[in-house]
């Protein structure tokens, strides 16, 4: 049994002078304590009790590279000793930009920010200024950040997030005035709200798979129809890829699945770990910026720390023609068929979602998931024993059933990770 003694004194003295004893909402649920981590190397993390892990949170998301990759350190070293902020210009910026107009495809201009929830907050932003129209489309299930205007129907700290009352309390009451949910994957139910409030609809805001509910991919035809009405309506279609972006593909989910948004959102894995997002677009929306019409505003954007490290990011993924995506999918193809195979051996009825180095493990008797609502009815409880299993034997999950894959992982790493988690299986 491996001790846990040091986290579970820290998290004991953290409550002391710390709201929550964690600082994002969502690491309370570890259990059977949030851990404490002391350092982290490749596809492994070691906490203060010094047990090893290898670990399938990445930092929920955005190391890509896996722990302390080299070459991105010493990127973020070298900037760092010419200063660590200026608030003024540099050229980062000018590499960063043209680096995601190249390879993104609705990219033709840039606006940086620090966290995914303010990228989205100045997508919706551009969107009600170009369209001059104030409602937001948005889906059940889907996470488009925490600030008041956005987050509802989103698993959360008041209802549980099914519905679009406020997600959590203290958000302001007027807040989602403007925001009209609608099922994921009912295309009647979309035509009908756009056939009924087209007219006051700035936006369709949508994540192209769910990744932190299910993983459950648009139906075929759906993003179609959400392009064909977003245009018929005069409204913009934004593409949420703060999971998504650069770590499905060069492209992001625009290339591998096919999409072509007005705007979208990209954060996490850009910067290999540090705090960076983005909205990218068409450049007469973004252009709002650029006359001063929409203000778009922040202390730390585009700082050279999180730029030098986004380009040296993109860089070592985009060498020798994306080697590095094609070795991600390889290891996430074996990983998801081996624990396919555990789980059946072990007569645990499963179902696994995933879009190339993401998927979503659910233990459940459907064999398909394609509403929100089929999601919620997992195993939650079954699935956290085995979490807190696998974190006996060294294996670091996520209670919420998501797992990241990163350049760091092999196929040494694979082979470990299942015979870890068959010891897991046989403790539940």
């Amino acid at each position: 049994m491996r001790s846990l003694e040091k986290s579970e004194q820290l998290f004991h003295l953290s409550q002391e002078t710390l709201a929550g004893g964690v600082s994002s909402t969502l690491r309370n649920v570890m259990k059977p304590v949030p851990l404490y981590l002391e350092k982290g190397k490749g596809s492994r993390v070691w906490d203060v009790d010094q047990n090893e892990y290898i670990d399938y949170i990445m930092g929920y998301g955005p190391l890509i590279l896996g722990h302390s990759n080299s070459e991105l350190l010493e990127e973020v070293s070298r900037a760092t000793l010419n200063g660590q902020q200026f608030g003024m210009q540099h050229k980062a910026e000018i590499e960063m930009s043209r680096m995601i107009v190249n390879q993104v495809p609705c990219a033709e201009k840039v606006a940086f920010s620090g966290s995914g929830t303010e990228a989205v907050m100045l997508a919706l932003r551009l969107a009600r200024a170009f369209t001059g129209k104030q409602k937001i489309v948005r889906f059940e299930g889907h996470y488009h950040g925490w600030y008041d205007g956005i987050y509802t129907s989103f698993p959360a700290t008041v209802s549980g997030g099914s519905d679009s009352i406020a997600a959590t309390q203290g958000q302001s009451e007027q807040a989602l005035k403007d925001i009209l949910i609608v099922p994921w994957n009912d295309a009647q139910k979309l035509e009908a709200v756009m056939k009924e409030h087209g007219h006051e609809i700035a936006a369709i805001i949508t994540e192209p798979v769910l990744c932190n509910s299910g993983c459950i991919y648009p139906v075929e035809g759906y993003m179609e129809l959400i392009r064909r009405l977003t245009t018929e309506h005069h409204a913009l279609f934004i593409l949420d890829e703060v999971i998504t972006g650069c770590r499905v593909a060069a492209g992001g989910s625009q290339e591998r699945l096919g999409i072509l948004p007005d705007l979208t959102t990209m954060g996490k894995a850009i910067a290999g770990g540090y705090a960076l997002s983005l909205v990218a677009g068409r450049r007469d929306v973004m252009d709002l910026i650029s006359s001063g019409k929409v203000a778009h505003l922040g202390t730390l954007n585009g700082n050279m720390v999180a730029l030098s490290a986004g380009v040296a990011t993109l860089n070592i993924l985009n060498r020798n023609d994306g080697e590095v995506f094609k070795r991600m999918e390889s290891v996430s193809d074996a990983l998801v068929e081996g624990l396919g195979k555990l789980m059946d051996a072990k007569g645990l009825p499963h179902l696994i979602n995933r879009i190339g180095s993401v998927f979503h493990l659910m233990f459940t008797e459907l064999k398909e998931v394609q509403q929100y609502p089929q999601f919620l009815t997992r195993d939650v409880a079954q699935y956290t024993a085995f979490t807190e299993a696998a974190l006996q034997e060294g294996v670091l999950l996520r209670p919420s059933g998501l797992w990241y894959t990163s350049a760091a992982h092999s196929m040494e790493d694979v082979e470990e990770t299942l015979r870890r988690l068959e010891k897991a299986i046989n403790r539940i």
